[in-house]
């Protein structure tokens, strides 16, 4: 990359989405990438899935930041071990895995750090398949943000958020990466397990449906692998 391309922060949660953002993303910009952990079941894996993506890329901006809190807010399967995470496949409607309002707290520290660093740009994967479910991935969401970030920061910051494949089916996310050669190896997706993918939650089902779809083996491990997988699964 040029010298004189734009700095941008990309939050890279480990998963497909987030991987992905950062091929594109890479493409006009020098990386600075950003993870999260909130206490998510997975939170160690998907932070080493975040250095190796990193890696990969020969990123040396790094910032893992730490957001305990949302344990103590609970409300959701993914920080509160008392409620179950689903495996009966996709359901209509908000699901248990949402964290109450997490992009904001994730796009908060990314801007924060864009513009200390005077990065011109956040990319985030949020994508909108998934809005029926995660009203934090609309791109309506994304927009209003925006206009927060620019009343927000001083004017001269110019600081955009970016989202790249908001409009992609997870298919199309797959085709992408491996269009881009990004290492979707290096990702995980599963909401309970560390080791081998489980399978069978809501995570997982969307990956190996989006990767059978695209034509793809998954080159990730998982536990179960199932016969519907090849099939749409949506809200």
């Amino acid at each position: 990359m040029a010298g004189e391309a734009p700095k941008a922060v990309v939050l890279v949660s480990g998963g497909m989405d987030s991987c992905v953002t950062a091929a594109i993303a890479r493409l006009t910009h020098r990386l600075a990438m950003l993870h999260v952990s909130y206490g998510q079941l997975t939170e160690r894996r998907e932070r080493r899935a975040f250095e190796q993506i990193a890696d990969f890329y020969g990123v040396s901006e790094r910032l893992v930041a730490r957001m305990d809190h949302f344990r103590q807010i609970g409300g959701s399967a993914l920080v509160d071990p008392s409620i179950p995470v689903p495996e009966a496949g996709l359901v209509p409607g908000i699901p248990v895995t949402y964290v109450p309002f997490r992009n904001a707290h994730l796009l908060a520290v990314a801007v924060s750090w864009a513009e200390a660093m005077g990065a011109r740009a956040v990319f985030i994967g949020a994508v909108a398949e998934d809005s029926s479910g995660y009203p934090d991935c609309r791109p309506e969401y994304y927009e209003a943000f925006a206009e927060v970030v620019r009343r927000g920061t001083r004017p001269e910051s110019g600081i955009e958020i970016r989202t790249p494949v908001i409009g992609m089916r997870k298919e199309e996310i797959v085709r992408r990466g491996m269009d881009l050669g990004a290492p979707l190896d290096r990702t995980w997706s599963c909401y309970q397990a560390e080791e081998q993918a489980c399978g069978v939650c809501d995570s997982c089902l969307l990956r190996l449906g989006a990767f059978a779809r695209a034509g793809f083996a998954d080159p990730i491990p998982y536990r179960a692998r199932p016969a519907v997988a090849s099939a749409r699964v949506a809200p």
